[in-house]
């Protein structure tokens, strides 16, 4: 991104780099660092030398900013959102804060109304409603 151009992630002006990354939503950070942990813990004598203040803050935060638990949750609210053609962001902002109208959805990521692939409301009210059945069974 050039020096001039300003960072929006309103309109996903957020620098090449971080447009191209794999982002992953916080429950899908729990889940590796508590997989992390689990072997961390089976392979040490003493476990709670090898895992520094940091990986435990960080597990800790991610679980409970997690909206999803369930590994198999994860893995579908992923492929529903995919289904969406959204871009890794948007991907992970709507994951992580779960919004519950299209209003909402659109105020977090406004992206999703306003790129060229522009999602109408029927799509994101079904993507929210798709979202929300996982939410019910987990």
């Amino acid at each position: 991104m050039s020096g001039e151009e300003e960072e929006n992630a309103a309109e996903l002006k957020i620098g090449d780099e971080f447009l191209k990354a794999k982002c992953l939503m916080n429950c899908e950070v729990a889940l590796i660092l508590d997989h992390k942990y689990e072997q961390l813990q089976q392979t040490s004598d003493d476990p709670t030398s090898q895992i520094s203040q940091v990986f435990e803050k960080s597990l800790q935060y991610v679980k409970r900013f997690s909206r999803y638990k369930n590994p198999d949750a994860v893995r579908q609210v992923r492929e529903i959102l995919t289904r969406y053609q959204l871009t890794e962001f948007e991907l992970c902002v709507l994951g992580n804060l779960c919004p519950e109208t299209v209003e909402e959805a659109i105020a977090m990521v406004p992206s999703i109304k306003t790129r060229g692939r522009a999602q109408d409301d029927e799509a994101i009210e079904k993507m929210l409603n798709d979202l929300s059945l996982i939410k019910k069974f987990e």
